[in-house]
């Protein structure tokens, strides 16, 4: 399989910024993420910010490898992908390093099923930014570049 990194990198970075929109709309701050990886880690708001849009990248083009092996239209893909990766990657791994607890628990009963959504329109995003993509979509076909090709 070879990704389409044309497809995949505006797509991902569009991806990310509707999470960050979602956020702002949900919660009223404005680039949380970005603020508390870049305090963590000790790069600032801009260290942050790379590293933030940079996952959401390599989310994208993880979804792109994934993808083919998931049932259904490719919203449905995108929804289920970014299900078990906000379950396994931030409710069990991410939130607890931050010192938050299981699903962000320690910081309220309603931080998990912000972080779902917010993710959800991350997931969203990411499936109309590779709309028309042959080789994800089991019913449609446009004349498009796919996001991935597989290799002879």
């Amino acid at each position: 399989m070879k990704i389409n990194w044309i497809r995949t990198v505006p797509a991902g970075l569009a991806a990310t910024l509707a999470l960050d929109l979602s956020g702002l709309l949900m919660t009223g701050k404005w680039w949380d993420i970005p603020t508390l990886l870049g305090t963590k880690l000790g790069t600032g708001l801009l260290g942050g910010l790379a590293m933030h849009y940079g996952i959401g990248i390599v989310l994208a083009a993880m979804f792109v490898a994934v993808a083919p092996s998931l049932k259904g239209p490719l919203w449905a893909r995108a929804l289920t992908y970014i299900t078990v990766q906000t379950v396994m990657g931030v409710f069990l791994f991410m939130f607890p390093l931050l010192d938050l607890g299981v699903a962000g628990l320690k910081a309220g009963a309603m931080m998990p099923v912000i972080s779902l959504a917010r993710h959800y329109f991350y997931a969203l995003t990411l499936a109309v930014g590779l709309r028309g993509s042959a080789s994800l979509l089991v019913s449609e076909t446009l004349n498009t570049t796919p996001a991935y090709e597989a290799r002879s």
